[in-house]
């Protein structure tokens, strides 16, 4: 019998809430060793997740948009609106300034190879557990798979 994601998922993850300091979540992620964490609402919710790569953006010195002149004219080569927004995410002060919204996500009654295969497509290294109500019940990661594989399961 295959393994579901509940049974190698850690429960009842740490998670942030969108007024969470940005200085907490880089703390929390240094000291537990997280690539990232769930956002959540008052009741559970999964709203967004907080990654290291979201947190990057600080450290990054955001550059700005490539831009020709064209007879007095500025033309930007990328679009103005993304760069407003990276600098905005750069400086941002709190988990809602910075997270990723529309997370992937997957339900703990799904096998574990599917786990293993969304976490593949999309280059994440884990994957929030939300239930039916779209409450956060765990986090499963790309080391659980390969501790769950070693195991023999």
């Amino acid at each position: 019998m295959s393994k579901l994601v509940a049974d190698v998922m850690t429960p009842n993850p740490i998670t942030a809430t969108t007024a969470t300091p940005l200085t907490e979540v880089i703390q929390m992620l240094a000291e537990k060793r997280f690539s990232g964490l769930p956002v959540v609402d008052e009741s559970n919710k999964l709203i967004g997740v907080v990654s290291e790569t979201d947190l990057m953006w600080r450290e990054s010195g955001v550059t700005p948009p490539p831009y020709i002149m064209l007879l007095d004219s500025v033309i930007y080569l990328e679009n103005p609106g993304r760069y407003e927004r990276e600098i905005h995410k750069a400086l941002g002060e709190t988990v809602k300034d910075v997270m990723s919204t529309n997370p992937v996500t997957i339900a703990p009654d799904k096998p574990l190879r599917e786990a293993a295969r969304l976490m593949h497509e999309r280059e994440i290294q884990q994957l929030p557990v939300v239930n039916g109500e779209g409450q956060v019940v765990g986090i499963i990661t790309r080391g659980d798979i390969v501790r769950a594989m070693a195991n023999g399961h």
